[in-house]
């Protein structure tokens, strides 16, 4: 089932129901109706994928540039709203958004906007100083409603370290994330160990 509405003239897919066709590196294929959609799912919507032929429910945004029109897959409404936020900040494109919502469930990101945390933000791949003081300015007021006043932390010293080597090794920032989200949160486990376990989250 497809749900759209029409703005400047352009469908906005607001959410897919359907079957997985494919799954590659950076998108799925999910079949709605006998029209196959290229989407680009979120490190949480990648996490709940199985196999091809599964049945699918995500909430999309469509990102529409001058020569490209891009859907972005998410496993909650949430997730989608807090990426529509994030891209609403000057300078922060859906690759940065992306990243940033693969760093930790919606409720922690937003905590950590709220209480003007740039040290969370940075940690995320591709995310500087300049750009998480903006994504603060910006959004510190419309994420804070309801948040008690806590600092929070998602992204330790020793995430980013195994973050920085699983890019390095030519996985994306969303595979590395989603292979981090599958690792137990135990702080005892060496580096080399947790870098052992990413890996073999790939081959499984």
């Amino acid at each position: 089932m497809i749900f759209v509405t029409f703005g400047n003239k352009i469908p906005m897919i607001a959410r897919l129901r359907g079957t997985v066709e494919s799954i590659s590196k950076d998108s799925i294929v999910v079949g709605v109706g006998g029209v196959g959609f290229r989407v680009h799912p979120s490190a949480m919507a990648r996490a709940r994928l199985g196999s091809a032929g599964q049945a699918i429910e995500l909430f999309t945004h469509l990102h529409v540039r001058e020569n490209e029109l891009s859907l972005y897959g998410f496993a909650s409404e949430e997730e989608l709203a807090l990426l529509e936020l994030l891209l609403g900040v000057s300078g922060v494109g859906p690759k940065a958004a992306m990243a940033v919502l693969a760093s930790g469930p919606p409720d922690v990101l937003r905590a950590a906007i709220a209480n003007e945390q740039a040290d969370v933000l940075t940690r995320v791949p591709g995310v500087g100083t300049r750009t998480a003081k903006a994504i603060i300015l910006h959004l510190k007021d419309k994420v804070g409603g309801g948040l008690a006043p806590a600092p929070v932390s998602y992204l330790t010293d020793a995430d980013a370290e195994l973050l920085s080597a699983l890019t390095g090794l030519g996985y994306s920032v969303i595979e590395a994330q989603t292979a981090l989200a599958s690792l137990p949160r135990d702080p005892s486990l060496p580096v080399e160990e947790r870098l052992r376990q990413a890996l073999a989250y790939f081959v499984k």
